[in-house]
């Protein structure tokens, strides 16, 4: 008997079109799906506890052999909605802000734009849970996932990092792949991309299964959310990547 491919998913809305189409799938037969938030899935993935992960794309450095191995992805063409640094206060009246436990690529991301983009020098917290609570005065944090979503109401600045991002390098942004730590079997390989896709192509059919009344879920998936991994998101992958890690100046 072949052993089941060990696959780990992030458990927040945007990903639901994408999971949909596994558990409809004759995938479930050949696989062992759990789900986590993001930081959670790719340190299983880095600790070979998984095979297989919709991982942020800050860890596919951190693996020994990543393959990318679908055509779809957690990306967006702008405004990103559920990624952002929330905040009390303009951002040059900020003075720290908190990094939200649950993410590698996004903590990242706003770095380098706070760092590039804004200019505006402050303090980088590391922040555990109820974190969001904290948020008060010149104190901002990025949030990430439904929580972002449900704040939206709440804060009077909000710095959508999506479309920072795309007003700072004209590119659009991939938060989160499907990404293996080793070489996958082909015939599996193709079949996955193609259950991946199916909620994709069906939204219709996914929406029919949620109930969150905090946003608009079909606006979500279909103006926030950009699934296709297209050539132009992987030159911001790229692009990312290589911000990521370039030497800081002393």
């Amino acid at each position: 008997m072949n052993k089941r491919i060990r696959v780990g998913a992030v458990s927040y809305l945007n990903t639901l079109p994408l999971v949909h189409g596994i558990r409809q799938s004759g995938l479930m037969d050949r696989i062992i799906l759990q789900e986590d938030y993001p930081s959670k899935i790719a340190a299983a993935l880095v600790a070979d506890e998984i095979d297989l992960g919709l991982v942020p794309v800050a860890v596919i450095p951190s693996l020994k052999t990543p393959y990318v191995i679908t055509d779809y992805c957690i990306g967006t063409l702008g405004e990103v909605a559920s990624v952002a640094i929330f905040s009390d206060v303009p951002m040059e009246e900020i003075r720290s802000i908190m990094l939200d436990y649950q993410s590698q690529t996004s903590v990242n991301l706003a770095k380098i734009l706070v760092t590039e983009y804004w200019n505006q020098p402050v303090i980088w917290e590391e922040a555990g849970e109820g974190f969001i609570d904290q948020i008060r005065g010149s104190r901002a944090a990025v949030v990430i996932g439904d929580r972002a979503l449900e704040l939206r109401s709440k804060k009077p600045y909000i710095y959508d990092l999506g479309i920072g991002w795309k007003e700072y390098t004209e590119l659009p942004f991939v938060f989160a792949a499907w990404v293996a730590n080793k070489e996958l079997d082909p015939d599996f390989v193709d079949a996955f991309n193609r259950a991946t896709g199916y909620g994709v192509k069906h939204l219709d059919e996914v929406l029919k299964t949620i109930n969150y009344e905090q946003y608009d879920v079909r606006h979500y998936f279909t103006n926030n959310i950009s699934y296709e991994l297209t050539e132009e998101k992987k030159k911001g992958l790229d692009m990312f990547l290589e911000k990521m890690f370039k030497p800081k100046a002393i």
